[in-house]
This record gives C-alpha cells, sequence and structure tokens, in this order.
C-alpha cells in the first residue's frame, strides 16, 4: 500500500511537471487587470487576431471538430503569404497589365509554401444566439498581422481581427465539462445582475489547456463582454 502511494504521488508529480513545461511553451493572451470582485475580474483585452470555424452541434461536438479543423489550419494546412515588394513605378505597372508570356516546355510543378504556427492560449468557444450553431476560436500569435498571417486552405477556417473589448471574467479548473460550464457561466451572469454590470455579449468558454494535461493544473474561464 505504501509503495503504491509512492508510485502514485511520483505518477501525479511528473504529470503536473509535463503539464507545466507545455503550458509555459504557449503564448498566452494579455490582457489589463480593470478590477477585483469577489467571484470575478474585469480585465481590458486589446484588438487580437482569431482563426474561427462555425459547428453544428452540441458542445462536446463542436469543441472536438472545430478543434480539429483550426488544429489543421496552424500545423501546415494553410498558404504563406509572400511579401512582394514594389521596386518602381514599373513593376507595379507590370501587375497590373501584365505582360503575355511564350509558352516552353517543361511544366515544373511546385508545391504550395505553407507555415507552421504555433499554438496560442485559450481556445474560445461561444455559442451563437440558436444555441446550435458554435463558434470555436484559436487566437493567433502576437508576431502576425493580417498581412502576415497564412491563408487558410480550408473554406471552413475564417481570420477575422477581433477589437479590443472589456470583459468580465470568471475562473475555473478541473475539466471543462458542457454541464460545469453552464453552471458556470450562470454564476458569472448572477454576478454581474447583482453587482448591475452591462453585458454587451457572451458569457463564452475559455479553455488554456492541453488535453492531456493535469486536471488539477486546468485553468478554465468564462467570460463576457461588459461596458
Amino acid at each position: 500500500m505504501y509503495i503504491l502511494l509512492l508510485i502514485l504521488i511520483a505518477i501525479a508529480f511528473l504529470w503536473s511537471a509535463f503539464s507545466y513545461y507545455f503550458e509555459r511553451s504557449i503564448e498566452v493572451s494579455k490582457y489589463s487587470l480593470l478590477g477585483q470582485k469577489n467571484n470575478y475580474e474585469i480585465r481590458q483585452y486589446p484588438a487580437y487576431l482569431a482563426a474561427q470555424t462555425e459547428i453544428m452541434g452540441n458542445y462536446n461536438q463542436a469543441s472536438n471538430q472545430g478543434f480539429r479543423i483550426l488544429a489543421d489550419y496552424i500545423f501546415g494546412n494553410n498558404l504563406k503569404k509572400a511579401n512582394l515588394g514594389m521596386a518602381n513605378p514599373l513593376a507595379a505597372n507590370r501587375l497590373l497589365y501584365p505582360e503575355p508570356i511564350e509558352m516552353t516546355a517543361p511544366v515544373s510543378i511546385v508545391k504550395k509554401e505553407n507555415e507552421k504556427i504555433s499554438m496560442t492560449a485559450p481556445v474560445i468557444q461561444t455559442s451563437t444566439t440558436d444555441d446550435k450553431v458554435r463558434v470555436i476560436s484559436f487566437i493567433m500569435p502576437s508576431k502576425y498581422t493580417l498581412d502576415t498571417l497564412p491563408v487558410p486552405n480550408s473554406p471552413k477556417v475564417k481570420i477575422v481581427a477581433v477589437p479590443e473589448k472589456k470583459r468580465a471574467v470568471l475562473k475555473f479548473s478541473w475539466y471543462a465539462t458542457a454541464s460545469r460550464v453552464e453552471q458556470k457561466k450562470q454564476e458569472l451572469l448572477d454576478y454581474l445582475k447583482k453587482d448591475g454590470v452591462v453585458i454587451i455579449s457572451g458569457p463564452e468558454i475559455a479553455r488554456y489547456n492541453a488535453p492531456f494535461s493535469a486536471p488539477w493544473m486546468n485553468r478554465n474561464e468564462v467570460l463576457a463582454e461588459v461596458k
């Protein structure tokens, strides 16, 4: 029994260490803390870019399908943008009025250049008004702009610019199951109503950890945009 306890403690320690190391390697979205309440925070989030996909289905279906679609994009199913420099007016004119070129042989097939995008946190899931279509979002690394972010090959992936927002945030740990998420959303709504805070949109769920992370180290949040 004593040996079994030591083994369980060792497994928990190694699991925690691996989870911590993995999460430290991921860029986390930045924010400014505006206020601290007893049960939630008020934060100011800067504008950011996000890759989004819409999934018809319940919470678990949207989470699984949406994650796969967006992971496919950031892991290389995209077209890396080329920066075409305009050296002189003549070069720009030739782009507008291309010169015909004679056909030659052989024909060369070149593989499109793609780019692997670093994973960031959190992954955000938002329900629409009918609660059937769910939007899954990956926040893009801050080094990218709309001009430099690789173009998705899949029509299911859209790149959107999310404006600066003020959000009320309630944090919780362990697993973000569908029932628990709904419970936490309602808790946040109740707190905001009690404090007279006006809600603009939401709430939505943000998950910061990989599925294999130790559950006691999981960071989950429900967020609502507020005035």
